[in-house]
């Protein structure tokens, strides 16, 4: 069987257990068919970049699957015709990653301070907090010898 990483964009009115019972909807029908599903990792209610339908906000679902073609071909079909699903996107990979996504790690990165990073809360500029001494950057404008 093949393996595919499937993200899920449905609609923001809809609760969170709206989308679990969704997610589960579509599990159903993957196994029917023949295939599984690995890894749920739903990401939240996040921003669109543009207007979907009205939309501004959508809850994101990542599914690893090992499903043949035609489940996953049955499972999209439902999914067009699901009118809380606003996109959906499947990519067949080479292997399937059971480490928490880039999305879930960006969140514990962003949980850091800013203080925390090496060098101090200013970086590698120490204490000044400026953009450096003019001197190694050439003689000024009002300095330039007249030509």
């Amino acid at each position: 069987m093949a393996l595919y990483e499937h993200v899920i964009l449905a609609r923001q009115d809809i609760s969170t257990q709206q989308v679990e019972t969704l997610v589960e909807q579509f599990k159903t029908v993957l196994e029917e068919n023949g295939g599984k599903v690995g890894k749920v990792e739903p990401w939240g209610l996040r921003t669109l970049a543009y207007k979907i339908n009205k939309n501004r906000k959508a809850h994101y679902v990542l599914l690893n699957l090992d499903a043949p073609h035609a489940a996953v071909a049955e499972m999209e079909r439902q999914m067009r015709l699901n009118e809380d699903i606003l996109r959906f996107m499947t990519i067949r990979v080479e292997e399937l990653d059971e480490e928490p996504s880039v999305m879930t790690q960006k969140r514990d990165r962003d949980d850091r301070r800013r203080g925390d990073r090496p060098g101090g809360p200013r970086g590698d500029r120490g204490d000044r907090g400026d953009r450096g001494d003019r001197n190694d950057r050439g003689p000024r404008r009002s300095e330039a010898p007249a030509e």
